[in-house]
């Protein structure tokens, strides 16, 4: 597999060196410094890997409707009208994007939206993450998306933190909390608290090599895709 690599930090040079390692070859690798190469590049790869920052967005998008490129894109906090704009590019390639690319999380994310309609009316949910003290965004992206697992109708208020006398819970509200210490590669819980019995779902990453693994295994079933936007369910689980 052919793959031009956007995002050259801890992510980038980790999924280049994994790629590298499975025969796959790195067409180019791009950052901040010399992503304006973008613009006089052709279609060299069969996919455009994209861990970078919000800001590199326009230029990426230029290209994938410019060639038609498939994109992987695993940046994480961008805006609502970001968030068009990358999906907007259905129209030109095939376009997935997770905040989460480990196999865990997306089991996770499918066990969530098959038990939380059960669980909604009588119990309480909340969600934490933690996360290494470099991390950019709060809340993570992975988090995010499990609250969408859990309320995709957005019928929950979500409440990022408690301070001061706020009052009793309102049952219509989920709670996120965002942790940063240390070199946490990256934990989520999300609990159930009902009348006398609480559940817990806890993932833990050990390293960022468990994404970079399920990015490569993604981006190898992007190609040769109709146009148009996919999730990681429908890459791995065929919805």
């Amino acid at each position: 597999m052919k793959i031009l690599l956007i995002g050259h930090g801890k992510m980038g040079a980790l999924i280049e060196s994994t790629a590298l390692a499975a025969g796959d070859e790195i067409v180019a690798a791009l950052d901040r410094s010399n992503l304006k190469g973008l613009a006089g590049t052709g279609a060299v790869a069969d996919v455009v890997i994209d861990f970078s920052r919000p800001e590199t967005l326009s230029d990426i998008c230029a290209y994938v409707r410019r060639t038609g490129t498939p994109l992987l894109s695993g940046t994480t906090g961008y805006t609502g009208p970001q968030k068009q704009e990358l999906f907007a590019l259905a129209s030109a390639a095939p376009v997935l994007w997770s905040a989460n690319f480990s196999l865990g999380i997306a089991v996770f994310y499918r066990l969530l939206t098959q038990i939380s309609d059960t669980l909604k009316p009588a119990f309480d949910i909340e969600i934490t993450e933690t996360h290494h003290n470099q991390k950019a965004d709060a809340p993570s992206g992975t988090a995010r998306l499990l609250l969408e697992a859990i309320d995709p109708k957005h019928n929950l208020t979500p409440v990022y933190g408690r301070e001061g006398n706020c009052g009793k819970r309102d049952p219509k509200e989920i709670g996120i909390h965002a942790l940063r210490g240390g070199t946490v590669a990256g934990t989520h819980t999300v609990q159930f608290f009902g009348p006398d019995e609480e559940l817990e779902i806890t993932h833990r990453a050990a390293s960022r090599q468990i994404f970079v693994n399920g990015a490569l295994h993604a981006a190898r079933l992007l190609p040769g895709r109709p146009a148009g936007v996919y999730n990681l369910q429908e890459i791995l689980f065929g919805e």
